[in-house]
């Protein structure tokens, strides 16, 4: 970064001040609890244009913001994309301080220096604050950049995510909105902030099926039809089929069993239904149409009296080498080098679960996702390094001059 010491350190504290304010607002999932309003004092007063796309029920009424600047010089349109609501903190007795209330803890225990804590933390309030400092600084440098910078922040990700990002990205098709690159600022880091982005998500598609049977006494089969045993096979067949080989991006197709249910709780009575929650997390070698059909087919063979309602959770993306890739790869590789000289290796991977950029990426070519470490994320005590905060918002902002072609504006 250039400018005076001073400079720096007034930067450093921004991102760190603005973080603190987030974490301290109780945002749990839909509740935006006033942190709209903190971002909206820096984005506004640096020249961007900012929208309340608001959606839902009153009763859990979601907080979206869509910013965006535009100095009308033409070029591509870069997003930043996060989330300022969180998960509920589990056992308040269990944190060691207020999860709302930002603390500072420094010591040996903490290798990378000192901590900041609080729920959001990481997953992710310091990604929010770092990409709302550098879409700033981006701007006070370049007034008159090329293309457009925007910024999508809802308060309806960690819940049901219907009328969140969905729910803005559904308003921006309709109104023509062109996207070109978008970063999410999910937590991807493991070790060492900058050793994975993801490039890519699984898609997720869940089912819940309800074999009928015969409820009956235990002592008379003949008289009644387990739904346990009608199922046993079919499922079987279910857990030992290899749905897809994966791809150099992605691993095989996953169909795993996440509830089952049958029974009186009597152990004299045969069950007269079973219901199975089941979730397949799949690769750009399936398609949800396509393991539908593999599995009714399963059941019809095996002769299931059965009903089975589907749910559609994401659809899987991937983005390949290109223009924004080439930016924030470069962006880590001078942001966040070791100053001990130890290299730095950063890994494409499409793990972990699902986030909002598979919303994103119906109308955007090119998401990826980059964040702090997430060792902590959704913890009790969860945390983020006070040092990585300054590379990350550098790499934000160092992501936006090289994919607008700002860098020398």
């Amino acid at each position: 970064m250039s400018g005076s010491p001073a400079a720096a350190a007034a930067a450093v504290g921004a991102t760190l001040r603005l973080t603190e304010a987030l974490i301290a607002c109780r945002s749990v999932t839909p509740a935006d609890a006033g942190c709209r309003a903190l971002l909206l004092r820096p984005l506004q007063a640096a020249g961007f244009a900012c929208e309340a796309l608001d959606a839902g029920p009153p009763e859990a009424r979601v907080a979206n913001l869509w910013a965006v600047h535009d100095a009308g010089v033409p070029g591509p349109t870069l997003v930043f994309a996060g989330h300022t609501d969180v998960v509920p903190t589990g056992p308040l007795e269990r944190w060691a301080t207020d999860p709302f209330v930002p603390t500072h803890r420094s010591g040996a225990a903490y290798p990378n220096g000192p901590r900041l804590f609080g729920r959001g933390a990481a997953d992710m309030k310091a990604a929010v604050a770092a990409m709302t400092v550098a879409a700033c600084e981006f701007v006070a440098a370049h007034p008159q950049h090329p293309g457009r910078v925007a910024l999508l922040i809802t308060s309806d990700e960690e819940g049901p995510a219907l009328h969140g990002t969905r729910h803005v990205v559904e308003l921006l098709r309709a109104r023509g909105e062109r996207l070109d690159g978008c970063i999410v600022g999910e937590p991807t880091s493991v070790r060492r902030l900058g050793d994975m982005v993801k490039n890519g998500r699984r898609g997720t598609l869940s089912g819940r099926l309800v074999v009928h049977g015969v409820q009956g006494h235990i002592a008379y089969p003949q008289l009644a039809a387990n739904p346990l045993h009608l199922l046993a096979p079919a499922l079987a067949e279910l857990v030992g089929t290899e749905w897809d080989r994966g791809n150099v991006y992605f691993p095989p197709t996953s169909f795993q069993v996440s509830n089952i249910h049958a029974g009186t709780g009597a152990f004299n009575v045969i069950p007269g239904e079973l219901v199975l929650d089941f979730n397949f997390r799949f690769s750009t070698e399936s398609t949800p149409a396509g393991l539908r059909e593999r599995v009714e087919a399963v059941l019809q063979r095996h002769g299931v009296p059965h009903s089975l309602d589907w749910t559609l959770g994401g659809e899987p993306f991937l983005t390949p080498p290109g223009t924004l890739s080439e930016a924030l790869l470069a962006a880590i590789a001078a942001a966040c080098a070791d100053g001990g000289g130890s290299a730095l290796s950063t890994e494409l991977s499409t793990t972990g679960g699902t986030s909002d950029g598979r919303f994103i990426a119906q109308i955007c070519p090119q998401v990826m996702e980059f964040g702090v470490i997430n060792e902590s994320i959704h913890k009790l005590d969860e945390w983020v390094d006070v040092a990585a905060l300054e590379p990350l918002k550098q790499v934000y902002r160092q992501t936006a001059e090289r994919f607008l072609g700002a860098a020398a504006a």
